[in-house]
């Protein structure tokens, strides 16, 4: 298939139309009649000449005439169409030519033929349709060797992207690996893994660790208002806490800003968090269930949501409540109005979709649990928090072990801090590289 490389044109310009004639006199002719039509003539005698000139210059159109010695119309435009396809080529015969003529169109594939003496309004209509197609063929080659850039740019960007997601993946997996081994007294509490990554996500300057906090006390709040076993409060609540995790082995850029200001390909690697949770998640089995809902945490009610379109009861109920708990703080959280609305606009939000994206049991226990927040305080669920060491108070709970950089466990989990370990801990920060951040209840 012939093809030529798009040609950056001066779309305002006037039109090069090439012109081969034997007769000086049909050139001058040609000339005066394109001139006044805001069209450039360049005119020749010979093919060869012409065909040098086609090489150097992108001509859009070219007029020939059929009968000429050395080389004739149609063989001259065949070999016209080998050097500039996409020019218009157009063809001037008399009545005795209509064999040649059919072998122009045949070889020289030429996209208009006049008859001589031709009308001068129907010469520059030809030519002027022939301008303008031709000038549409560019642009469409502009635009789609732009697209092709763009394309390649993107393809460029996703292989970068996908290669520092496997990176950080295996980075964070091996971290919850050797925590594994570090624990292995502790298989069972799954408390200090989450805390550990919570840890992580609270250190990472684009996302949102006082919003993961507030996910994670609605999910207890709603499991509560479902009446679900402590096991399960828990998961919810630790799933809450880790709804983001996939995002730390993914490049900022997909995750710094909102959604909606995403590109089409890296909205799509956004929605693969979950996915890359579940990765990161599979070295601490004890978290299978809080990965399951983490998973599973854009699945709708309808059964039109990712990953596996899965509908209703077929959704995990860690991902059901995940999912409300996640939407309500988020428009909380993205809401321009005063903040005493914003609550109760989450929550209409929320109710407006309630059997179509979310569960309506779940839907209808956010409520409840706001309603019993709103009447007494005391019902909100509490939270760890981490904390510079300047920050402590006496009688707060060390929610994670303290160890040196040696690994050596400076204070367990659990210690009620008092001034003297305060003190004590301040001290032997001082000889280290780096500040403890500290994990309290």
């Amino acid at each position: 298939m012939i093809s030529e490389e798009p040609l950056t044109l001066d779309f305002e310009a006037p039109a090069k139309v090439l012109c081969l004639d034997d007769e000086e006199s049909v050139l001058r002719s040609l000339t005066r009649v394109l001139r006044g039509s805001n069209l450039l003539a360049t005119t020749f005698t010979d093919g060869q000449s012409a065909l040098e000139a086609l090489r150097q210059t992108p001509f859009e159109v070219i007029i020939s005439d059929m009968r000429m010695p050395n080389m004739s119309g149609d063989e001259f435009l065949e070999k016209a169409r080998a050097i500039a396809p996409n020019c218009q080529r157009i063809l001037l015969t008399g009545y005795a030519d209509l064999n040649a003529t059919v072998n122009a169109v045949n070889k020289g594939g030429i996209n208009a033929y006049l008859q001589k003496p031709w009308q001068n309004d129907q010469l520059i209509q030809t030519v002027k349709e022939a301008v303008e197609k031709y000038r549409l063929k560019q642009q469409n080659l502009q635009l789609l060797a732009k697209i092709e850039a763009q394309n390649n740019q993107l393809k460029e960007l996703n292989t970068s992207l996908e290669a520092l997601v496997d990176k950080r993946t295996k980075q964070i997996r091996q971290v919850l690996k050797q925590l594994e081994v570090a624990h292995e007294h502790e298989q069972r509490d799954h408390k200090a893994t989450v805390e550990v990554l919570y840890n992580f996500i609270n250190a990472n300057p684009y996302l949102d660790a006082e919003l993961a906090k507030k996910v994670a006390q609605t999910c207890r709040g709603i499991g509560k208002q479902l009446k679900l076993s402590n096991a399960i409060l828990e998961t919810v609540s630790m799933a809450g806490y880790l709804a983001q995790v996939g995002l730390l082995a993914m490049d900022p850029e997909v995750y710094k800003v909102s959604v909606n200001q995403l590109s089409d390909e890296k909205r799509k690697l956004f929605y693969t968090h979950p996915a890359i949770a579940q990765l990161m998640l599979m070295p601490a089995p004890h978290l299978s269930e809080v990965s399951e809902g983490i998973y599973h945490q854009f699945e709708k009610y309808n059964g039109n949501g990712i990953p596996k379109g899965l509908r209703g009861q077929n959704i995990p109920i860690t991902a059901h409540i995940l999912a409300v708990a996640r939407d309500y703080q988020q428009h909380i959280h993205d809401s321009n109005l005063p903040k005493s609305a914003r609550a109760e606009h989450a929550l209409e939000m929320i109710k407006l979709y309630s059997g179509n994206f979310y569960h309506p049991k779940v839907v209808t226990a956010l409520e409840q649990h706001l309603q019993n927040v709103k009447s007494n305080p005391s019902e909100q669920v509490g939270s760890m928090d981490i904390i510079s060491s300047a920050e402590l108070q006496p009688g707060m709970t060390l929610g994670l072990a303290i160890h040196s950089h040696k690994g050596i466990m400076l204070l367990p989990k659990g210690h009620v801090f008092s001034d003297k370990s305060i003190a004590k801990l301040q001290q032997l920060e001082a000889q280290r590289p780096t500040p403890f951040r500290i994990m309290v209840k």
